[in-house]
């Protein structure tokens, strides 16, 4: 087939299409068009476009094809011909160009679809601006029904106007700047701008632009979207907020607990510590007043040992009775005299007592779960100091804690047998046996030892009773007494039992405990076990510089149990004494061992003895 041929052939295909299609050289006259053309158009060919069709359709198609010969590019463009809608597709050559019409949709169409784009925009939930591109200074052609709400503004405000009469004093610059320089450029852009409503109350609002451009590619518009995000805003904020409180919270803590840390671990005493705390604390808001105290078992009340700031020391303030018993924060919001706030925290180390720390504050939610953080690590902190410097000083004191107790229960087997005999009744020594049971020496007067047998012999507090010896109206006995008893609960506590003394009339007990002793905790033990318990005396005094206890302590690490029990027994009984009450026969039976096993473990015990006391090496 030659190139007639296929011309041909082509002319009647373009000639079938149910399509207009309309060819124009380059004066723009019309070159060929099929019937659908012809129909549409009523052009002829030879005529020029621009004469032949001086509609708003004409122009449109003239304005297309002179774009899309100029840069050899088909153009795809919408027209409305005769209540018509047309769908046009420019084809370039060099003789001219070929445009290609299709038919999608009557006015009526057209009419509906603008329509429901219309209402769409109307009563889209988001603010819909058009701004006019090709005007001085873009003004505002078209808002929706959400812009209205969201601002406050009708259309009658607004139209004809730049939309930046929305921003106020604090707007950001750099959010403004970023907006106009995106629309000098004819580029989209995303800002967050805080805006004003036309009330002057302040929303954030997200600003979205787009250009708009037309067939030429030309910016004929704008079109903005502006959502309220105050919502989100307000709670980034919130949580930015919560994020530095919690940031300072910590700047805080550290700053006072670095403050406290170095008051304590430049004070050389307990007195020292608790005179910086307090400086230390009152001296920064919003508290204005701290004082330690420390509870006094003698009278039950609380003493006020330091103090700092602006109000008065009120130790019988109920927080502070509570923080004590209860070993945790106490805070009372109502606050008292000079202060919004009180707080109170004991002051503890492991299972010792050191006081009670009070602090008040000239806001009355200053003690809230944060602050309670930072009171907290404060006690720790203070806590650990003073033992230190307490665990110190009682390691190179020479002095000690003596308490008196006066006891009046039954329970208690010593007291029981002064009120049933009428006898008196004296702690002589104690040996601590592996079980954890003690064994007590006591001597008796004027009793009968028969009537003291049968009075332990019911006791649950006495596993085992045995007479030792009998002398000039005084019987010695061995008292085996189980795991809780008085003895052995005042040695939990730190405190060795010097004295037990009990008549028909009263019975006492000594006990000497290391300065560091929970003596408080003890007193409650013994007042909840031993009802009409009352301490008598709380004493410091000095020791010596080796202690009766030291040397006993020394010597029984060098002891066997045996040899101890040998030799307690044996001074106990009066066997150093001359007469001897008893002998040595007697007392190896007591012990359950053989006459010559006895005097073995006596030669040895006395051996050690004679060492520790001319300062020899015990073997």
């Amino acid at each position: 087939m030659d190139s007639a041929d296929q011309t041909r052939t082509a002319r009647h295909a373009v000639e079938r299409l149910t399509d207009p299609v309309l060819a124009l050289d380059d004066e723009w006259r019309v070159t060929y068009l099929n019937d659908p053309a012809r129909d549409v158009f009523a052009l002829g060919i030879g005529e020029r476009l621009p004469d032949a069709l001086p509609t708003t359709a004409g122009e449109t198609i003239h304005k297309r094809c002179r774009t899309s010969i100029a840069d050899g590019q088909s153009r795809t463009f919408s027209m409305l011909f005769r209540d018509l809608r047309y769908e046009a597709t420019t084809h370039p050559d060099d003789s001219g160009v070929t445009i290609v019409f299709r038919e999608v949709g009557s006015f009526e169409d057209v009419a509906a679809e603008l329509e429901l784009k219309e209402r769409a925009i109307n009563e889209a939930p988001i603010g819909i601006t058009i701004a006019d591109a090709e005007s001085d200074d873009e003004p505002l052609i078209y808002i929706n029904e959400a812009f209205e709400e969201l601002t406050g503004y009708d259309s009658a405000n607004v139209i004809g106007r730049n939309c930046r009469f929305l921003q106020g004093e604090q707007s950001d610059p750099g959010s403004i700047a970023k907006m106009r320089a995106a629309i000098d450029a004819e580029e989209p852009v995303s800002v967050e701008l805080r805006n004003y409503r036309k009330d002057g109350k302040e929303f954030w609002n997200r600003v979205d632009i787009a250009p708009i451009r037309d067939e030429d590619g030309e910016v004929s518009h704008f079109v903005g979207f502006q959502t309220d995000i105050s919502e989100r805003k307000n709670a980034e904020f919130t949580a930015r907020r919560r994020a530095e409180e919690r940031e300072h919270l910590l700047e805080r803590i550290e700053g006072l607990l670095g403050d406290v840390t170095s008051a304590v671990v430049e004070a050389p005493t307990r007195q020292a510590i608790e005179t910086a705390v307090c400086d230390r604390i009152s001296s920064v808001e919003p508290y204005n007043f701290a004082w330690v105290g420390e509870h006094d078992i003698r009278t039950d009340s609380v003493e006020v040992r330091a103090m700092a700031g602006d109000c008065e020391p009120q130790p019988d303030h109920p927080i502070v009775a509570e923080a004590l018993e209860t070993g945790e924060l106490q805070v009372d919001e109502l606050g008292i005299e000079g202060c919004a706030a009180v707080a109170a925290l004991p002051i503890a180390y492991d299972d010792t007592e050191y006081g009670v720390l009070t602090i008040c504050a000239t806001e009355s939610d200053a003690f809230d779960e944060r602050e309670q953080v930072v009171l907290r690590s404060l006690s720790r902190a203070i806590a650990s100091a003073i033992n230190a410097r307490e665990t110190r000083r009682i390691l190179i004191a020479d002095s000690v804690v003596e308490t008196e107790f006066a006891f009046q229960s039954s329970d208690l087997f010593f007291v029981d047998i002064a009120d049933s005999t009428g006898g008196n009744v004296e702690y002589l020594q104690s040996t601590n046996r592996d079980d954890g049971s003690v064994v007590s020496f006591f001597s008796v007067r004027d009793a009968s030892t028969d009537d003291v047998l049968n009075v332990v012999e019911s006791k649950s507090g006495v596993t085992e009773a045995r007479l030792v010896a009998e002398h000039d109206g005084e019987a010695l006995f061995e008292f085996v007494l189980p795991a809780g008893t008085l003895v052995s609960t005042m040695s939990e506590y730190g405190g060795k039992t010097q004295a037990i003394t009990a008549t028909p009339s009263e019975s006492r007990v000594v006990v000497e405990f290391p300065q560091a002793a929970d003596v408080r905790g003890l007193v409650e033990r013994l007042k909840d076990s031993y009802p009409g318990t009352e301490l008598l005396a709380y004493r410091h005094r000095e020791r010596p510089a080796k202690t009766k206890q030291d040397f006993i302590k020394n010597l029984t690490d060098n002891l066997t149990e045996r040899q101890l029990t040998a030799l307690q027994t044996a001074y106990v009984s009066g066997f150093f004494d001359w007469p001897r009450p008893v002998t040595g026969e007697e007392l190896a039976e007591s012990m359950r061992i053989s006459r010559s096993t006895f005097h073995e473990h006596l030669r040895a015990a006395e051996r050690k003895l004679c060492g520790e006391f001319f300062g020899d090496e015990v073997v």
